[in-house]
Protein backbone atom coordinates (compact mmCIF):
# COMPACT_ATOMS: atom_id res chain seq x y z
CA UNK A 1 0.00 0.00 0.00
CA UNK A 2 1.89 3.01 -1.04
CA UNK A 3 2.28 5.87 2.00
CA UNK A 4 1.40 9.26 1.83
CA UNK A 5 1.94 11.76 -0.91
CA UNK A 6 4.88 14.20 -0.86
CA UNK A 7 3.26 17.82 -0.86
CA UNK A 8 5.27 18.91 -4.05
CA UNK A 9 3.62 15.56 -5.85
CA UNK A 10 0.36 16.24 -3.66
CA UNK A 11 0.01 19.79 -5.49
CA UNK A 12 0.76 18.66 -8.97
CA UNK A 13 -2.21 16.03 -8.76
CA UNK A 14 -4.59 18.81 -7.58
CA UNK A 15 -3.00 21.27 -10.35
CA UNK A 16 -3.29 18.23 -12.88
CA UNK A 17 -7.11 17.62 -12.16
CA UNK A 18 -7.63 20.90 -11.61
CA UNK A 19 -6.76 21.62 -15.52
CA UNK A 20 -8.40 18.81 -16.70
CA UNK A 21 -11.57 19.77 -15.03
CA UNK A 22 -11.35 22.99 -17.00
CA UNK A 23 -10.63 21.36 -20.19
CA UNK A 24 -13.45 19.03 -19.83
CA UNK A 25 -15.64 21.65 -18.82
CA UNK A 26 -15.14 23.49 -22.38
CA UNK A 27 -15.71 19.90 -23.72
CA UNK A 28 -12.26 19.37 -25.03
CA UNK A 29 -10.56 15.74 -25.75
CA UNK A 30 -8.46 14.72 -22.81
CA UNK A 31 -4.78 14.72 -23.71
CA UNK A 32 -2.37 14.13 -21.20
CA UNK A 33 0.54 16.25 -22.96
CA UNK A 34 -2.12 19.27 -23.09
CA UNK A 35 -3.44 19.04 -19.93
CA UNK A 36 0.62 18.91 -18.84
CA UNK A 37 1.08 22.21 -20.47
CA UNK A 38 -1.66 23.81 -19.78
CA UNK A 39 -0.81 22.88 -15.98
CA UNK A 40 2.80 23.92 -15.92
CA UNK A 41 3.95 20.36 -15.22
CA UNK A 42 6.17 17.97 -17.09
CA UNK A 43 4.63 15.48 -19.27
CA UNK A 44 5.59 12.55 -17.24
CA UNK A 45 4.24 14.07 -13.82
CA UNK A 46 0.84 13.65 -15.34
CA UNK A 47 1.85 10.30 -16.90
CA UNK A 48 3.25 9.13 -13.83
CA UNK A 49 -0.02 9.98 -11.85
CA UNK A 50 -2.18 9.39 -14.80
CA UNK A 51 -0.95 6.73 -17.18
CA UNK A 52 -4.03 6.98 -19.62
CA UNK A 53 -6.28 9.71 -20.40
CA UNK A 54 -9.23 7.70 -19.08
CA UNK A 55 -7.27 7.12 -15.68
CA UNK A 56 -7.09 11.05 -15.39
CA UNK A 57 -10.78 11.20 -16.61
CA UNK A 58 -12.23 8.72 -13.73
CA UNK A 59 -9.88 10.81 -11.01
CA UNK A 60 -11.65 13.68 -12.12
CA UNK A 61 -14.70 12.21 -11.57
CA UNK A 62 -13.62 10.53 -8.33
CA UNK A 63 -12.78 13.98 -7.12
CA UNK A 64 -15.80 15.88 -8.25
CA UNK A 65 -18.70 12.96 -6.50
CA UNK A 66 -16.15 12.74 -3.51
CA UNK A 67 -16.41 17.19 -2.96
CA UNK A 68 -20.31 16.33 -4.07
CA UNK A 69 -20.73 13.95 -1.22
CA UNK A 70 -18.83 14.97 1.76
CA UNK A 71 -20.73 18.21 1.44
CA UNK A 72 -23.78 16.35 2.87
CA UNK A 73 -22.60 16.23 6.20
CA UNK A 74 -22.08 19.82 6.83
CA UNK A 75 -25.40 21.32 5.51
CA UNK A 76 -26.42 19.00 7.82
CA UNK A 77 -24.72 20.51 10.37
CA UNK A 78 -25.37 23.94 9.62
CA UNK A 79 -29.07 23.87 8.61
CA UNK A 80 -32.33 22.09 8.78
CA UNK A 81 -33.22 18.91 6.11
CA UNK A 82 -35.03 21.33 3.48
CA UNK A 83 -32.62 24.43 3.74
CA UNK A 84 -29.43 21.64 3.72
CA UNK A 85 -31.49 19.30 0.75
CA UNK A 86 -31.91 22.97 -1.24
CA UNK A 87 -28.34 24.53 -0.77
CA UNK A 88 -26.99 20.92 -1.69
CA UNK A 89 -28.68 20.77 -5.08
CA UNK A 90 -28.46 24.69 -5.92
CA UNK A 91 -25.33 25.10 -4.83
CA UNK A 92 -23.63 21.75 -5.28
CA UNK A 93 -25.47 19.03 -7.46
CA UNK A 94 -26.20 21.78 -10.11
CA UNK A 95 -22.74 23.38 -10.81
CA UNK A 96 -21.73 19.59 -10.63
CA UNK A 97 -24.39 19.00 -13.67
CA UNK A 98 -23.64 21.71 -15.64
CA UNK A 99 -20.06 21.03 -15.59
CA UNK A 100 -19.91 17.74 -16.45
CA UNK A 101 -21.22 17.43 -19.72
CA UNK A 102 -17.68 16.77 -21.34
CA UNK A 103 -16.72 14.85 -18.40
CA UNK A 104 -19.95 12.60 -19.37
CA UNK A 105 -18.69 11.86 -22.83
CA UNK A 106 -15.15 11.17 -21.68
CA UNK A 107 -16.38 8.61 -19.06
CA UNK A 108 -18.76 6.99 -22.39
CA UNK A 109 -15.49 5.84 -23.90
CA UNK A 110 -14.03 4.79 -20.56
CA UNK A 111 -14.19 1.08 -20.11
CA UNK A 112 -15.40 1.26 -16.44
CA UNK A 113 -18.54 3.33 -16.79
CA UNK A 114 -19.73 5.92 -13.51
CA UNK A 115 -22.75 3.50 -12.03
CA UNK A 116 -20.73 3.58 -8.51
CA UNK A 117 -21.27 7.73 -9.19
CA UNK A 118 -25.16 7.71 -9.31
CA UNK A 119 -24.60 5.34 -6.11
CA UNK A 120 -22.39 7.29 -3.91
CA UNK A 121 -24.40 10.05 -5.00
CA UNK A 122 -27.94 8.24 -4.17
CA UNK A 123 -26.45 7.65 -0.65
CA UNK A 124 -25.47 11.26 -0.43
CA UNK A 125 -29.14 12.09 -0.90
CA UNK A 126 -30.40 9.44 0.89
CA UNK A 127 -28.82 11.01 3.87
CA UNK A 128 -30.48 14.08 3.36
CA UNK A 129 -34.19 12.91 2.52
CA UNK A 130 -33.71 10.65 5.82
CA UNK A 131 -32.41 13.74 7.99
CA UNK A 132 -35.87 15.68 6.40
CA UNK A 133 -38.06 12.15 6.87
CA UNK A 134 -36.83 12.63 10.37
CA UNK A 135 -37.48 15.74 10.78
CA UNK A 136 -41.18 15.33 9.60
CA UNK A 137 -40.45 17.94 6.46
CA UNK A 138 -40.28 14.75 3.71
CA UNK A 139 -42.15 11.93 3.59
CA UNK A 140 -40.41 8.85 5.02
CA UNK A 141 -40.88 6.93 1.56
CA UNK A 142 -39.38 9.25 -0.86
CA UNK A 143 -36.46 7.23 -2.36
CA UNK A 144 -33.27 8.51 -3.13
CA UNK A 145 -32.72 7.27 -6.54
CA UNK A 146 -36.21 8.47 -7.90
CA UNK A 147 -35.19 12.22 -6.68
CA UNK A 148 -31.63 12.07 -8.18
CA UNK A 149 -33.20 10.89 -11.58
CA UNK A 150 -35.71 13.33 -11.44
CA UNK A 151 -32.34 16.22 -10.62
CA UNK A 152 -30.28 14.62 -13.43
CA UNK A 153 -32.26 17.51 -15.64
CA UNK A 154 -30.07 19.88 -14.17
CA UNK A 155 -27.50 18.14 -16.49
CA UNK A 156 -29.16 20.63 -19.41
CA UNK A 157 -28.84 23.57 -17.65
CA UNK A 158 -26.04 25.73 -18.89
CA UNK A 159 -23.24 27.25 -17.13
CA UNK A 160 -23.98 30.59 -18.85
CA UNK A 161 -27.34 30.78 -17.51
CA UNK A 162 -28.57 31.83 -13.68
CA UNK A 163 -28.09 28.56 -12.54
CA UNK A 164 -29.08 28.95 -9.08
CA UNK A 165 -32.39 30.33 -9.80
CA UNK A 166 -33.12 27.58 -12.44
CA UNK A 167 -32.32 25.10 -10.06
CA UNK A 168 -33.87 26.48 -6.93
CA UNK A 169 -37.19 26.39 -9.13
CA UNK A 170 -36.86 22.10 -9.62
CA UNK A 171 -35.97 22.51 -6.08
CA UNK A 172 -39.52 24.18 -5.04
CA UNK A 173 -41.23 21.67 -7.71
CA UNK A 174 -39.86 18.42 -6.34
CA UNK A 175 -40.15 19.46 -2.36
CA UNK A 176 -43.99 20.12 -2.79
CA UNK A 177 -43.81 16.52 -4.13
CA UNK A 178 -41.68 15.20 -1.29
CA UNK A 179 -43.09 16.98 1.78
CA UNK A 180 -44.96 15.16 4.54
CA UNK A 181 -48.52 16.24 4.29
CA UNK A 182 -49.93 14.74 7.26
Amino acid sequence: MPGPRRADAQRNRELILKTAVAALAEGEELSLNAVAKQAGVGVGTVYRQFPTPEALVLAVYASETDDLVEAVPALLEQHEAPDAFRIWVTEHLAHYMTTKRGLAQALRVSSEGHDWVFDRMAQALAELLQAGATSGAVRPDVDARSVLRALSGLILLKSDTDRRAESAKVVDLLWRGMRDVR
